[in-house]
């Protein structure tokens, strides 16, 4: 098995995050084991704007920084890329443009706004349109493009959740990682199969938008025509043919959950666990919940805490706060 990232590579990059990013904790879950496993909960939620998402903005935004100058850096996003893009953008001194489909998340649009970055919503649901006019727009001199799902160095930053998992839980045996454009799952499985090829990286992806479990099945790109989902974070159509031979490499299964699966696990991680997560953010207990791994130690990534009032509602949560909805 080859990997694009190597393990020193990722451990530098650690450091860096460690400069502005605290370690996100594990934590048992009890109420989710199953017999012949043992569940816990890698609280990505944790961090600024409150997602995974952060660790790959600010890696890539650091790594390009120091090759070139950079007067703008530019991100599509359904929202919480977008969001970390802004945050790290701010961190590290830069303007920031973000391109989002129409009617975008507005708890998610209200924190690439808080953060100071300039929003262009693009016709069309899907990223899609934003993908093409952000790509126009960073043909204009000093302008880096961060896309999600293609940027070289941006799955360094989530690559270093699987650095911590292992520091945490040296007998992990199982990971389920919700999969969107797929950096998070092609950073997590290349941190941990270079440690441990026996590991199990479980890959989970909404009924609704398949597109790269049916890519990861059949080993070419299968864009599908539509990906409407509640999990907005996983909406993706259109396969990267690099992607695909990635995960066809590093993912030893991919799970479709179905919306009222989504739901449920929302429901599920705040009344049994107290945690709070958007329907990405939850795919992974609602795919173990679904298909449980019976031998060992397993993880389930909790990835974004970015929901809606509409979906608060549908899975019986009580309104969000003030606080809640705007805590960075």
């Amino acid at each position: 098995m080859t990997f694009r990232h190597t393990r020193e590579q990722i451990r530098a990059t650690q450091l860096v995050l460690s400069e502005h990013l605290p370690r996100t904790n594990l934590k048992p879950a009890h109420n989710l084991s199953a017999a012949g496993s043992l569940v816990y909960l890698k609280i990505e939620t944790e961090l600024p704007t409150r997602s995974f998402k952060p660790r790959g903005a600010l890696a890539a935004l650091s790594l390009q920084l120091r090759r070139h100058p950079i007067s703008e850096v530019v991100a599509c996003s359904t929202g919480n890329h977008g969001a970390a893009v802004a945050w790290a953008a701010k961190k590290l001194g830069l303007p920031a443009t973000i391109f989002l489909p129409a009617n975008p998340n507005p708890v998610k649009r209200g924190k690439i706004d808080s953060l100071g970055a300039r929003i262009v919503e693009a016709g069309g649901t899907d990223l899609a349109h934003a993908f093409l006019l952000a790509q126009e727009y960073s043909a204009l001199p000093g302008v880096y493009f961060l896309n999600d799902a293609t940027d070289p160095d941006l799955p360094m930053g989530p690559a270093t959740i699987g650095l911590e998992i292992l520091e945490q839980l040296p007998g992990v045996r199982c990971v389920y990682v919700p999969m969107g454009d797929t950096a998070l799952i092609r950073g997590v499985a290349a941190a941990m199969k270079q440690v441990d090829p026996s590991i199990r990286i479980v890959g989970v992806q909404a009924e609704r938008a398949p597109s790269y479990f049916l890519s990861w099945k059949k080993g070419v790109p299968v864009p599908t025509e539509a990906c409407d989902t509640c999990a907005d974070g996983l909406a993706t159509r259109t396969p990267e043919p690099e992607n695909v031979d990635a995960i066809r490499q590093l993912v030893d299964d991919v799970v479709l959950v179905s919306e009222e699966e989504l739901i449920a696990a929302i429901h599920k991680l705040h009344f049994a666990e107290g945690l709070i997560a958007e329907p990405a953010g939850a795919a992974a207990t609602a795919a173990y919940l679904k298909q449980p791994y019976a031998a060992g130690s397993v993880v389930l990534l909790v990835t974004g805490a970015n929901l809606t009032d509409d979906v608060r509602t549908r899975a019986g949560l009580p309104p969000a706060t003030a606080h809640s909805q705007s805590q960075l």
